[in-house]
């Protein structure tokens, strides 16, 4: 199949929507399939080059002044920008389906390359794009984005979720009484044969250390982690926080507050090997996000066999539980850190949660992603070859 992904971000811009799709896409491409991205171009990137097999093509956006944290002027311009040059795409070569990643910012270039070239148009749903407690901005708190975001939903030809949650919110928010498809998202499978040095994290060989990876922006919460490592009273506790954001300076502050400054090390964004290396190298993987889409660090971390302790909101409760670790009631601290505690007093039930953990992430990984979707695109391909026959011959 020729297949057209849309999407505002792709590595190395953007968080765990785009890295996802890049895995995909590469997938996809290992399957027989030739694939196109369109997405955004900052920081130097080039406009069209061939990445693992995958052509991606880049439209220029103004203001971006972070890889990981996207703005409104950025995304603003995406829009008319990539409809521009995806019409070209278009026109060029004959695309079978369109997969139109995040109803916000992607969905309205989706929509409308879909109805111009008459291409089918695969809508996916990663979380935050449909509600996102933290922000004022969040569509779901405003009417007048709330309508619109209805019409994308209900015109795509299918609409994907990746969580129950994501699912559930198409029609308890947006009033879309439609099929939503339900397809958990999947991760490349990581190197195994890391053996990182604490040393070259100053930390010492001795410590438990808990780690965290993501944005570091409001919905992360990641300052309550510098509380948790405070509360649990123990000076051999550590604090490993991977990722980049305007939250930083305020962990930062709590870490000085608190007394626990250099027992926090912050990574910033680093490369994907170092963050295996973090995470090869940890006892324990940590998130006190408000909310999640569905989650792909909890992944990455039972990869590497990570006992996890969350909260319980959002779509990673369809794979964690008390087997994976702990999840706990949302922004009870109390509970959080004694899950912590406890798992730092039982190497025995870690080593267990690492048996499960390890066995269970087998059904995550990226080649049964890109099946689901594989086999979906094929629908709706031939749904709307279909229809179109239907329409001629009336």
């Amino acid at each position: 199949m020729q297949i057209l992904f849309c999407n505002y971000e792709y590595p190395p811009i953007g968080g765990g929507g785009g890295v996802v799709m890049a895995a995909m896409a590469v997938e996809l491409v290992r399957r027989g399939h030739d694939v196109t991205v369109l997405t955004s171009r900052a920081f130097g990137l080039p406009a069209d080059s061939v990445e693992d097999g995958v052509r991606v093509v880049r439209v220029p956006v103004f203001f971006r002044r972070r890889l990981a944290v996207a703005n409104m002027p950025s995304m603003a311009a995406y829009l008319p920008l990539g409809l521009w040059r995806g019409l070209r795409l278009g026109r060029a070569r004959p695309f079978d389906v369109i997969n139109t990643h995040f109803v916000v910012p992607t969905g309205p270039l989706g929509d409308w390359l879909s109805r111009r070239l008459q291409i089918p148009n695969v809508l996916s749903v990663h979380g935050g794009d449909l509600y996102d407690p933290s922000k004022p901005t969040s569509p779901h708190r405003h009417a007048f984005l709330r309508a619109p975001i209805a019409g994308l939903l209900k015109r795509a030809d299918a609409v994907v979720a990746q969580s129950r949650d994501t699912a559930l919110n198409v029609a308890r928010i947006y009033g879309v009484d439609r099929p939503v498809e339900r397809v958990p998202l999947g991760i490349a499978r990581p190197p195994t044969r890391i053996r990182p040095h604490r040393s070259a994290f100053g930390i010492p060989e001795n410590a438990f250390v808990m780690v965290t990876v993501g944005r570091l922006v409001p919905r992360k919460s990641t300052a309550q982690l510098v509380s948790v490592l405070a509360a649990t009273g123990h000076p051999d506790v550590y604090l490993l926080v991977v990722g980049d954001g305007p939250d930083a300076a305020e962990i930062q502050r709590t870490a000085s507050e608190l007394g626990v400054a250099s027992r926090v090390k912050l990574l910033g964004h680093v490369s994907d090997r170092q963050k295996y290396a973090a995470l090869a190298m940890s006892d324990l993987f940590v998130s006190t996000s408000q909310h999640e889409g569905f989650g792909l660090v909890f992944l990455e971390a039972m990869a590497f066999g990570l006992p996890i302790v969350c909260y319980d909101r959002g779509g990673q409760v369809d794979f964690l539980s008390a087997s994976t670790g702990a999840v706990v009631p949302l922004n009870d601290m109390s509970a959080f850190t004694a899950a912590v505690t406890e798992l730092y007093r039982s190497p025995e039930r870690r080593a267990s949660i690492r048996t499960n953990n390890l066995a269970a992430v087998e059904s995550y990984f990226i080649d049964r992603c890109a099946h689901r979707y594989e086999t979906l695109f094929e629908q709706v391909a031939l749904a709307r070859s279909g229809a179109l026959a239907t329409a001629r011959q009336k």
